[in-house]
């Protein structure tokens, strides 16, 4: 069911949660609401079930009116960070509850409550815990009965607000790409609320980042994390080096870099912003007759499969963080406090007026 959100707007007294929000869903994606505390992540997956309503604007699903059905009325699966699994009962049992409570006209029979429950542990690889209690469970199993327990009613739309925020970062790994599994094989609409960046570039079909209340951008992992639409969107989808900048006539100056844009012959002498990822960064022990910047070696972590180095550029105050492969490492034979020199790769400038210019 294809979810469709118009101009929605939602205030807290003083504070304004969302600010004239709009987003099409399509049947059967995987969409992620990635954004800081307080960005209106979770509000937006409140009001889409039901458990909010919104000062201004309207929710459709699939092209009908929803904005004031009642929750019960809109087919909507609901998994909550903490589980909220009822303690007193056994994990069958809260996996049948929903089914347990619904009409007596469409409530399903007991023998189909067993069939169905069973058939959802499987899903979730947890059928042999049917009889023990949520205290007797790891939290990734109680995360996994919590989403059992949601599937059950046969939702059209699947909510999920940071369901694997408790966890720790194995459990949250493993648990993300079974979920992303999960979802390839059942194909429910499904939106889910993080502030993980790489939980969201892992799972979602869709990335929507959002910041106090709006939405910065909209796009396919690959897309909002190699094409940021503003400096926001690039400094919060992983590390980046963040450089101050001139553009003259289709030139970005960093220091004593000159970097051809693919736009802006016209502009001149404006200031603007560089934005560098740290693996776009390469290192030489020499210039090699290149432009590069100088810098001294001030740290090195070598633990993982790439090396981090932190580089103090000559006459700066701003760290640089660049990451090459152990193979490069070796190469360079680096220590701290060794001289290099620095050629970014891949830079994106922002004028001031915010607007885009790739190298």
């Amino acid at each position: 069911m294809s979810i469709e959100i118009r101009n929605i707007k939602k205030e807290f007294g003083n504070f304004t949660a969302l600010d004239n929000v709009n987003l099409d869903v399509p049947n059967g994606e995987l969409v992620a609401l990635l954004g800081p505390s307080g960005c209106g992540k979770t509000t937006l997956l409140r009001i889409i079930a039901g458990l909010e309503s919104p000062d201004h604007g309207s929710i459709h699903f699939h092209g009908e009116e929803a904005t004031d059905r009642d929750v019960r009325e809109r087919q909507v699966g609901f998994v909550f960070q903490h589980y909220a699994l009822f303690r007193h009962m056994t994990v069958f049992e809260n996996v049948a509850f929903g089914l347990r409570v619904r009409p007596k006209k469409t409530r399903p029979t007991e023998a189909e409550i067993h069939r169905r429950v069973h058939q959802l542990l499987e899903l979730v690889q947890l059928d042999w815990l049917a009889d023990r209690y949520p205290p007797q469970l790891s939290g990734g199993q109680r995360q996994r009965i919590a989403l059992a327990r949601a599937l059950a009613v046969e939702p059209k739309v699947l909510l999920l607000d940071e369901p694997f925020g408790a966890l720790d970062a194995k459990v949250r790994k493993d648990l993300r790409r079974w979920l992303r599994r999960l979802h390839d094989e059942l194909h429910i609409t499904s939106v889910f609320v993080t502030h993980d960046q790489e939980e969201a570039l892992e799972v979602a079909d869709r990335i929507v980042v959002m910041n106090h209340g709006r939405i910065e951008q909209i796009g396919s992992p690959q897309e909002v994390y190699d094409n940021p639409a503003s400096p926001f969107v690039y400094k919060f989808l992983g590390n980046v080096n963040q450089f101050n900048s001139r553009v003259n006539e289709g030139q970005a100056h960093i220091g004593d870099i000159s970097l051809s844009l693919n736009q802006h012959h016209s502009i001149q002498n404006s200031n603007a912003l560089a934005y560098v990822r740290p693996h776009d960064i390469e290192v030489f022990t020499e210039p090699n007759g290149e432009q590069t910047l100088q810098a001294i070696v001030s740290y090195i972590h070598a633990a993982g499969p790439s090396v981090r180095l932190e580089l103090q550029p000559v006459n700066e105050s701003d760290t640089i963080e660049a990451e090459i492969s152990r193979e490069r490492f070796r190469e360079l034979a680096l220590n701290q406090g060794a001289h290099v020199y620095l050629k970014p790769r891949r830079v994106q400038v922002f004028l001031e007026t915010g607007t885009t210019t790739p190298s």
